[in-house]
């Protein structure tokens, strides 16, 4: 283990976030957050009661045309009640003061009376028709109001309620309702900004206590294991909510990583051991293979008849040792692509898996012209093991009698991707290893393969962009199909 400390010092350093990353993280992630959250709520609060102040001060102005309309049915009743109606001057403006108002008209059956006398005004007064349910035009006449002439009236038209008729009419300054309104608005917005803060202090206190502290303390979680993945953090809290489950999976998965690390640094050591191992076993299998090409020339007619099973062994050996080199690298070379015949590519890998018109025999479905656009070492690498495996397959068939062996190879461009299948006819794949093919270390064919052949061939399909299956297997044979992109 002592290899190991450092390996996985090493590992730690490579997984660490970037210091400038990890500044970025402390400064802006809860506090941007927080103060986002803060303004959100009071722009919202606001927004909510800009929505509201419309509606109110629509409600006001009306409301207060209303008063003045009553107050000048009032005045009117007792007008009328005067022998022909007549009302001194100076009487007529009493009333019009108390009912703040300019002028008083009754409407009935189609005439109009005027009650109390008009003056001459310098503008046309706006008409305002109380009668109709008009809500676009009640939210939009008290900003006629607000920005309006200073010198604006505006005659009111609305049923009577305490006397007959069909409408009333008053004519009254808008100066005096723009003050008032003015006033209104004011203190409706004074009492929004009130009512904005503190609904966003309460809502971004209850943010900050269910929301907020959880997430800074996920981020401090996060940014102590990202220094020190060893250190152990702080428990999971007992909130059984969204964040209570984040906080126990975050906890999960660090106690994963910290075993994968602890494991890749064990394998990284291991694997250094066995590179030793496995060079210094090279070399005694080459010194064992030189003596048995020298006991070959020996006439005892018993090391004539050993030598072939050593010669064997050695050879599975030396197989084994160079596999398990080939699939402890780091990672195989990006594939250095080139666009070339397949047909001919798939000759010369049967060639070296040993195929021939006396043994195993290949039969090619590939048209003449298909190309493909892959690594060339790469693609011979994975067709000679499938063919190798296949060949090896039916040369250990036992129960084979009178068959010849065939690997069919078919290829064909299916939607951007060229797709090959390498079939036989061989015994098959046992079900207990057909699901684990691929699994470093699993030989399906053979007790003397090293499993590694299928797992390298995969890996180098999936570095093309591609894949390679098990498509098929059983007492007819077996398929594979490699696609790769073109």
């Amino acid at each position: 283990m002592s290899e190991a400390r450092p390996l996985l010092s090493d590992v730690r350093r490579r997984l660490r976030v970037p210091a400038d990353w990890r500044e970025r993280l402390r400064f802006h992630a809860p506090d941007a957050l927080a103060w986002r959250l803060l303004a959100l709520t009071f722009i919202f609060t606001v927004v909510v009661e800009v929505l509201i102040i419309a509606p109110s001060a629509a409600s006001f102005h009306e409301r207060w045309l209303l008063d003045r309309l009553q107050s000048a049915e009032l005045a009117s009743v007792g007008v009328e009640a005067l022998p022909y109606s007549a009302v001194e001057d100076d009487v007529a403006e009493q009333l019009l003061a108390i009912g703040g108002v300019q002028a008083v008209v009754v409407g009935d059956q189609g005439v109009r009376r005027l009650l109390l006398q008009a003056p001459n005004l310098p503008r046309t007064p706006d008409l305002i028709d109380l009668r109709e349910p008009r809500p676009l035009a009640r939210i939009l006449d008290p900003w006629r109001t607000l920005f309006g002439h200073p010198d604006r009236s505006v005659r009111v038209q609305a049923r009577p309620r305490y006397r007959s008729g069909d409408f009333m009419e008053i004519l009254a300054p808008a100066e005096p309702l723009k003050v008032e309104l003015q006033a209104y608005l004011l203190n409706s917005l004074l009492m929004s900004l009130l009512i904005s803060l503190v609904a966003g202090g309460l809502l971004y206190g209850g943010l900050a206590f269910l929301v907020l502290q959880p997430l800074r303390r996920v981020t401090r979680s996060i940014e102590r294991f990202a220094l020190d993945p060893e250190a152990e953090g702080d428990p999971p809290s007992d909130r059984h909510d969204e964040i209570g489950r984040v906080e126990r999976e975050l906890a999960r998965m660090q106690d994963e990583v910290r075993h994968s690390l602890r494991s890749r640094a064990r394998l990284v050591a291991l694997g250094e051991a066995v590179a030793k191992i496995n060079h210094d076993l090279r070399n005694m299998l080459t010194s064992a293979q030189i003596a048995s090409e020298r006991l070959a020339a020996s006439p005892d007619p018993v090391v004539a008849k050993a030598l072939p099973r050593l010669e064997r062994a050695l050879g599975r050996a030396a197989a084994l040792s160079r596999n398990v080199l080939e699939y402890g690298r780091s990672e195989e070379p990006e594939p250095q692509r080139t666009r070339f015949a397949l047909a001919p590519a798939v000759a010369a890998a049967a060639e070296d898996a040993g195929l021939s018109d006396e043994g195993v025999r290949l039969v090619k479905a590939i048209p003449a012209r298909l190309p493909v656009h892959v690594d060339p070492d790469q693609l011979h690498r994975i067709l000679v093991n499938l063919m190798r495996n296949a060949r090896q397959a039916i040369e250990g068939d036992a129960t084979r009698v009178g068959r010849k062996g065939v690997v069919r190879v078919s290829a064909a461009a299916e939607g951007g991707m060229t797709v090959i299948r390498v079939a036989d006819n061989g015994p098959g794949i046992p079900p207990r290893l057909s699901e684990r093919l691929f699994d470093p270390f699993v030989s399906g064919h053979a007790s003397d393969g090293t499993g590694l052949g299928l797992t390298i061939s995969r890996e180098l399909a999936v570095s093309h962009g591609g894949d390679l299956a098990l498509v098929d297997t059983g007492p007819d044979g077996t398929t594979f199909e490699l696609r790769l992109p073109d």
